[in-house]
């Protein structure tokens, strides 16, 4: 992070100059979708953020293509429109009418920052400005828009920052609306998958929350006790799979399947953050996923459900045992993690948090943990609005504290993944000096 001056520098090159509404291009009605319990442990989260950025010009008509096509995309997408609304009994719902704002979005300029600049950058210091709604909860789409989008003129390109309200989808959902968006302006006359909107055929026990705002929000920037670093680290897909084959050389021991490209690259994250931390033989440590659960649920739901359908998914050992073992140890507590979160675990799961509702806080991660989101399988950079791909898809400040990492596709393409860690600054600048981790192949 840059200090407090830098950080005043960088705000003043981005220069807003207009908000207005989109909504859907044709009327909807009045539209009511309870909030089910996949989606309620998000709500103090805070948005989820995204920034894309793309080598092109003449931004106004950008802009207006845009706007265009997200009208046509809404149609179908229109819960992204609405706001978060409570039932008489105070359960949890989306709710869109015709009459309400529709997605937020924002115009503004930045003619000192270049495309390479943002490419180069390994923190979200210098783009943080890009991305709107920083540390803003979920709770707050009672009265903010869910989506808000910010295209910012660049000195040679166009800056793409989006925050989605967490509380009523994941990524998976995210990147489906994103490219069906592109899609759209691509010069699609329609979407080629559409939503599926019935959030309540996965589960539909109705859970009512007491909550509300605190009066001061903490702030979403993850920077709260220690200071956090980020970083970007690239891996190619040589030292994806030289970590994928060192993972497997010894298969495990009780002659499952061998271990995944996630599964390895999860072990070699985990096992290096933990080396970076020095944490003592007997500290606990604790590895999280977010794992979709689409094809995990019985009935299973299609790819195109539309909502959160994930469950974060966890695995602890000492740290003594984590760097002491061969890596099998550390990919079959993960492997076996994963493995286990069957339909039966999920209805098990969901039960036990309607008997006791709690709402996710970043300490829920575990201790001295290192907690994984997003996916690599996520196709960002085919987020093509008819001006090329992305030159990069990073996350915002948004949702990060010691040991959040973001997968992405590497930008490379093929096997390649870039690795987004938030760590303690101590810890960080002993994984960057970290050659075992780094892998320059």
């Amino acid at each position: 992070m840059a200090g407090d001056s830098g950080k005043k520098e960088e705000m003043s090159k981005v220069k807003i100059i207009s908000t207005s509404h989109v909504k859907p291009g044709k009327m909807i009605g009045r539209k009511e979708c309870q909030l089910v319990t996949f989606d309620l442990p998000y709500l103090a989260f805070y948005y989820n953020q995204k920034l894309l950025f793309y080598k092109c010009g003449e931004f106004e008509a950008k802009v207006e293509k845009l706007k265009d096509g997200l009208r046509v995309v809404l149609e179908e997408f229109y819960q992204l429109a609405g706001k978060l609304g409570k039932d008489e009994n105070g359960v949890f719902r989306v709710e869109y009418d015709d009459d309400m704002d529709g997605v937020e979005v924002v115009e503004a300029t930045a003619m000192e920052i270049g495309i390479e600049e943002l490419a180069t950058e390994d923190g979200t210091a210098s783009f943080k400005d890009l991305i709107p709604y920083n540390g803003v909860l979920n709770l707050e789409g009672l009265h903010r828009p869910l989506l808000s989008v910010q295209v910012t003129k660049l000195k040679d390109g166009v800056a793409m920052g989006c925050a989605f309200n967490h509380a009523i989808l994941d990524g998976t959902s995210t990147w489906h609306f994103m490219s069906s968006w592109a899609q759209i302006c691509s010069g699609s006359n329609s979407v080629s998958v559409s939503p599926f909107l019935e959030r309540t055929k996965v589960r539909n026990t109705r859970v009512k929350l007491d909550l509300s705002l605190p009066p001061n929000p903490v702030n979403g920037d993850a920077n709260q006790g220690p200071q956090l670093r980020e970083k970007l680290f690239r891996f190619s897909e040589a030292a994806i799979d030289k970590i994928k084959s060192k993972v497997n050389s010894t298969p495990p021991s009780d002659s499952s399947k061998p271990f995944s490209t996630f599964q390895s690259l999860a072990y070699h994250v985990w096992h290096h953050v933990t080396l970076a931390r020095e944490l003592k033989p007997q500290d606990y440590t604790v590895f999280t996923l977010f794992a979709d659960c689409r094809k995990r649920v019985d009935p299973p739901m299609p790819e195109s459900y539309f909502g959160n359908l994930i469950h974060a998914i966890f695995t602890v050992t000492a740290a003594g045992l984590l760097l002491a073992n061969p890596p099998q140890f550390g990919a079959s507590l993960v492997q076996k993690a994963i493995e286990a979160h069957n339909a039966k675990a999920i209805e098990e799961r969901n039960k036990e948090w309607e008997a006791a509702p709690k709402i996710f806080e970043y300490k829920d991660a575990g201790v001295n943990c290192v907690a994984v989101g997003s996916s690599p399988r996520f196709k960002v950079y085919d987020v093509d609005f008819g001006w090329g791909k992305p030159e990069g898809v990073r996350s915002g400040s948004n949702n990060r504290f010691d040991g959040m990492v973001y997968l992405y596709q590497g930008k490379s393409g093929g096997r390649s993944i870039d690795v987004e860690i938030a760590l303690e600054a101590g810890a960080l600048e002993k994984l960057q000096k970290d050659k075992a981790f780094v892998l320059e192949v």
